[in-house]
């Protein structure tokens, strides 16, 4: 703190002083309040050229990763010095107090002064963000104080130089394309409120307590992209970040894009991420019985010719969650394809359809046989 109080002195004495900028501060945990500016945390600096991380800051990528409109994300861990996450095969892991999560939100930049959709490269990000080529949209902290985790989204100016909090969400008009003109669509991307952060991140609905959803062992388990030949886990525990990482039998998921992969395993993989930390046996969509989590084998749960439980215009008057063999009939395919506030799911965090990821459930659900005809149906995979 310090060394940032010197800084601040010097740049308002001469602002041509060079070697002193933001990124000098160290991490800024604050134990309690709602920092207003993003730059009260010392995480993340930009001066509108470049967003930097700062030291210690450390980048993170997931196998399948949740759906945001086609958005890329930066994904960012800190924790204390000296201080460990403790390893858990199915769960989050157990983050230290003083913790912040960052995910920034953004993308790839058009010349006609749209964004682009594209495939987010691997890595992409190790150097921070060239401004210059992408736009930056919101960035959400996940911080771990002593009565448990608090979400908190920020927004970005136009300018791209400060994020400031948006409590109550915001709305951010885009026209998105492909690289080649096509494909080309306007929405408004909506910045969740903290309430709706709330919602997505109280994955238990009887403590109804705040958790990470992406920093699970089975979603981190994979090559590292800022450290290649290195597995993104044993990396952590190199780093004396991990602790407890058994040196076998570490659960993985599938990435969407692999087409090594087995259908199954990727479109598993997709609903997990996307869906698994409401739809499961303690989430908030417990009473519906349709549980798309990891954990889940049971078909019945997971929606092989189940009847919806209190979906109303929901179903699309389609009778089960799930038909094998029939895609277009199956209440899961009807839901992710809708843009209706009230069918869509995910109900919030997305205003568009990923096609890519429809289309890998999709192939999934063909490759079921059987029929929803009566109990005790027999469904087998292809």
């Amino acid at each position: 703190m310090k060394q940032f109080v010197i800084c601040a002195a010097v740049l308002a004495a001469a602002m041509s002083l060079a070697g002193c900028s933001r990124s000098d501060a160290p991490v800024l945990f604050h134990p309690q309040g709602q920092p207003q500016t993003l730059d009260e945390w010392h995480v993340l600096s930009s001066d509108g050229k470049h967003l930097s991380l700062n030291q210690g800051v450390e980048p993170y990528a997931l196998n399948t990763a949740l759906f945001s409109d086609y958005a890329h994300k930066l994904r960012t861990i800190w924790m204390p010095e000296g201080t460990k996450a403790k390893y858990n095969a199915t769960e989050a892991f157990d983050f230290p107090v003083g913790t912040i999560i960052s995910k920034t939100f953004y993308y790839p930049r058009a010349k006609d002064g749209a964004v682009l959709r594209v495939a987010e490269q691997t890595g992409e990000s190790a150097d921070g963000l060239d401004l210059s080529k992408v736009r930056l949209i919101e960035t959400r902290l996940l911080v771990r104080r002593q009565a448990g985790w608090v979400a908190l989204p920020y927004v970005w100016n136009e300018e791209q130089t400060q994020a400031t909090l948006a409590r109550a969400g915001e709305a951010v008009p885009l026209t998105m394309h492909k690289r080649d003109g096509s494909a080309k669509t306007s929405f408004v991307y909506m910045v969740p409120d903290e309430n709706q952060c709330a919602g997505c991140h109280s994955t238990n609905n009887t403590t109804r307590e705040l958790h990470p959803i992406g920093p699970k062992a089975r979603h981190l388990n994979r090559d590292d992209p800022w450290h290649p030949g290195e597995n993104q886990l044993a990396h952590m525990v190199s780093q004396g970040r991990l602790d407890g990482l058994p040196a076998t039998g570490v659960p993985h998921n599938a990435r969407l894009d692999d087409a090594r992969a087995s259908v199954e395993s990727r479109a598993r993989a997709y609903l997990d991420v996307n869906c698994g930390h409401c739809h499961s046996q303690v989430g908030p969509a417990d009473t519906s019985g349709l549980w798309l989590d990891a954990a889940t084998d049971e078909t019945r749960r997971l929606g092989l010719c189940k009847p919806p439980v209190a979906a109303g215009q929901g179903t699309g008057d389609h009778m089960f969650d799930i038909v094998p063999g029939k895609p277009d009939d199956s209440i899961l395919i009807y839901r992710m394809s809708s843009l209706d506030p009230g069918a869509m799911m995910p109900e919030v965090g997305r205003a568009t359809v990923h096609e890519e990821g429809v289309a890998v459930v999709r192939d999934w659900i063909a490759a079921w046989l059987g029929s929803c005809s009566g109990d005790g149906t027999h469904v087998a995979m292809r």
